[in-house]
């Protein structure tokens, strides 16, 4: 769901895929694996309500999946800046897959959800569209928290805010824009050796208890607490909560979702795995399979009784898996790349520096011929630097 370059990629062993020097295996996996619970979350809605047990699955994975997405995506933003090429990145590889699929869903559930007033509006993401108008902001507003001495205590302290401001309104989903701030400016602060800490031996250890007491915690909480605090879309006045509720969630659930992301990176494996590959095509995956989730709630798939038990959500945890990563597969993202990484040169003006860095790179390319032709007066020339025209009036007093 974002573009990534990182430090080249060590192979293990017997396990060796072939992925493009730039990329690491651990972010790729991290990735796939997060689109995954992703995809398992939203599956597990329809249902969650029929178990006690599946609503505490749901509300453990919520608890840290899109808080993981969200670091990462921070994290591959550090370098971002106004330069030219980056904004056309940023265009291209989110504001317009944004815009295309903001409208596809629109019409999707206006016809497939027998809603026919629901009106195309880009300014109201539905459903999973949220995370492009964020990412969106947030990659922009980069350069900013770049220069802040003190980025993460503002960003939460915005987020606190948000968490009281229900005037905020629905208006390009800013409410979740601003609550999920803080994990995007994280992302921005860390370095590649917090990444390395947190997958040593011992983490992984410590992250089996971490996650046994959690879940017994999010069981223990599915008829004690609203799951809305999760979704980070409403606030605390809207949740039915009082006003000082929000700050106390908006920091009770950063600390607790920063444990739990920090728990899942020490078990993402760090050698190329069959998956590994899948990590590049996650945008893909995150926004097409809302289609045939949202297919299988309009059109009553759910309805069927054996789906309400313990096996009917086993299935529907492993389809929603495999439908996932079908749709991250390298086919799916060359059928898709029109409107999920389209080039669009046509629709930029050509970068001024670029162009000139051409230009001087053109008489190099002209000259190369000549002096594999005469490599005697390329040797002169180097060691007499003075350019031919300058020596011209020698020769003619001469």
């Amino acid at each position: 769901m974002f573009h990534a370059v990182t430090t080249p990629l060590r192979t293990h062993g017997h396990n060796r895929t072939s992925l493009p020097p730039h990329r690491d295996a651990f972010f790729d996996n991290a990735k796939y694996l997060a689109i995954v619970l992703v995809a398992m979350g939203h599956a597990w809605e329809p249902l969650k309500h029929d178990s006690r047990v599946l609503e505490g699955v749901y509300t453990l994975v919520y608890a840290f999946h899109m808080p993981a997405f969200i670091i990462v995506s921070g994290y591959f933003s550090r370098g971002f800046d106004m330069r030219p090429d980056r904004l056309r990145r940023l265009v291209t590889g989110v504001l317009v897959p944004y815009l295309v699929f903001e409208t596809a869903y629109s019409l999707f559930r206006r016809f497939a959800g027998d809603d026919p007033s629901r009106p195309v509006s880009l300014l109201d993401p539905w459903y999973l569209t949220w995370f492009l108008i964020a990412l969106f902001v947030w990659r922009l507003t980069t350069p900013l928290w770049k220069q802040i001495r003190h980025p993460l205590p503002l960003a939460l302290g915005i987020a606190a805010l948000a968490s009281v401001t229900p005037e905020i309104g629905d208006d390009l989903d800013l409410q979740r824009v601003l609550q999920f701030l803080p994990y995007f400016v994280l992302g921005l602060c860390l370095k590649p050796e917090h990444f390395r800490g947190v997958r040593r031996r011992a983490v992984r250890i410590a992250a089996v208890p971490v996650f046994a007491a959690a879940s017994a915690v999010a069981w223990w909480s599915v008829p004690r607490m609203n799951t809305g605090w999760f979704y980070h879309r409403d606030s605390a006045q809207e949740l039915g909560a009082p006003w000082w509720c929000g700050p106390v969630m908006v920091l009770a659930l950063f600390g607790c979702s920063l444990l739990l992301t920090a728990c899942f990176f020490a078990w993402v494996p760090g050698r190329p795995m069959w998956f590994t590959a899948l990590g590049a095509g996650t945008l893909c995956g995150y926004l097409l399979h809302g289609f045939v989730t949202k297919s299988a709630e309009f059109w009553g798939w759910y309805d069927a009784a054996w789906l309400r038990g313990p096996l009917g959500a086993v299935w529907v945890t492993l389809l929603a898996g495999a439908v996932v990563t079908l749709l991250c597969t390298p086919p799916v993202r060359r059928v898709f790349r029109c409107v999920t990484e389209p080039g669009m040169e046509w629709a930029f003006r050509r970068d001024a520096a670029e162009a000139a860095r051409e230009r001087e790179r053109a008489p190099e390319r002209d000259r190369g011929p000549e002096r594999e032709q005469d490599p005697g007066r390329e040797q002169e020339r180097k060691r007499d630097p003075a350019p031919e025209r300058e020596r011209e009036p020698e020769r003619v007093r001469a």
